[in-house]
């Protein structure tokens, strides 16, 4: 048998034309091509996926507005699904359809949405706060303190590079966040000195690794490509890496990866059980707290916004709601007032 090699495919001389790719593959190249993260990728092929078995294993193509709202329709009736889960079903969809099979949906007219419940923010007091950071230990404990002293999310901490922490100007430097923006927020003094010894250890492993042949980290794809040996350098290493080695699922390679969020979910978990709590307190709400503890302190809403890096001040605004003296310090009848 004869085989001929095209354009990187390989083909024998009875073949007529290449194997076809499947539909999972082409989607998650597009994706990777509009450098989506990874839990995009995998979430985006979650729902078209769902999307497909809701009609019976028929391809997109045959499918189009009437299908689309039917399937959304019945994530909010039958699946009681949120808002924010609707909409991002909604997103999946409307990528399949404009980037893969070239194909614009056109209006979806009136569907049944699921609704958005007003949900005030789980805060703790600055003394709560005080009590949960004390139960956390070591490097946790350091993640903690800057998602409350930083108002960071957790996957924001636990992305940060070494070069995003600014000691001489107190500022660590939030690469892209939410929404793929860039903001700085503030280095809190409490952790500088820790902070400073975690990566002086840090850095130590790290010319272990490359010592041994490793010590490489992961880049963004561009990046990665115009400056490989960027990976090796200390700057570009991740503020809080992994305990172990692991290998990654695109190169292949085996290289540290950052802390993973569970981890620091567990931990957290575990230091507001101890600390005897009784709210449901997870490792987003240091980041609601940082917001209010700050507009109690007096600060303008605008700038608390900037360091959040809300889109909108709408959104800041719903922690006016949690202040301790909510109502602008307004005194109640039963109080005296």
């Amino acid at each position: 048998m004869v085989f001929i090699k095209i354009a990187g495919m390989t083909l024998n001389s009875k073949t007529e034309a290449p194997r076809r790719k499947m539909l999972s593959e082409v989607v998650r190249e597009k994706l990777r091509a509009g450098h989506y993260s990874r839990r995009t990728e995998e979430a985006y092929w979650g729902w078209i996926r769902r999307f497909i078995r809701f009609h019976g294993g028929r391809h997109p193509r045959e499918l189009r507005e009437r299908e689309v709202m039917a399937f959304l329709e019945d994530l909010a009736v039958a699946g009681k699904v949120s808002a924010s889960t609707q909409n991002q079903a909604l997103n999946a969809l409307v990528f399949l359809y404009e980037h893969v099979l070239e194909a614009k949906l056109g209006s979806l007219g009136e569907f049944a949405r699921a609704r958005r419940p007003e949900r005030l923010p789980v805060v703790l007091s600055k003394e709560e706060t005080r009590r949960v950071l004390a139960e956390l230990e070591g490097v946790m404990q350091l993640i903690g303190e800057l998602l409350y002293g930083g108002g960071l999310r957790l996957l924001e901490s636990l992305r940060l590079r070494v070069k995003d922490i600014d000691f001489a100007r107190g500022q660590i430097v939030v690469r892209g966040g939410k929404g793929d923006k860039d903001r700085t927020t503030m280095l809190p003094l409490a952790v500088v000195e820790r902070l400073r010894a975690h990566l002086a250890a840090g850095r130590r492993r790290h010319e272990e690794e490359l010592a041994a042949g490793r010590g490489g980290v992961w880049l963004p794809e561009a990046l990665g490509v115009k400056f490989p040996a960027a990976a090796r350098e200390w700057a570009w290493q991740w503020v809080f890496p992994a305990r172990q080695l692991s290998k990654d699922p695109d190169s292949g390679g085996v290289r540290r990866h950052h802390v993973h969020e569970n981890a620091v979910q567990k931990a957290m978990q575990k230091a507001v059980a101890r600390a005897g709590l009784a709210k449901r307190a997870t490792c987003h709400t240091l980041r609601h707290s940082f917001a209010t503890h700050l507009l109690e302190n007096g600060y303008d809403i605008r700038t608390v916004q900037e360091l959040l890096g809300h889109k909108d001040v709408t959104t800041t605004q719903i922690y006016t709601h949690v202040m301790k003296r909510p109502g602008l310090g307004v005194r109640i009848p039963l109080d005296g007032g």
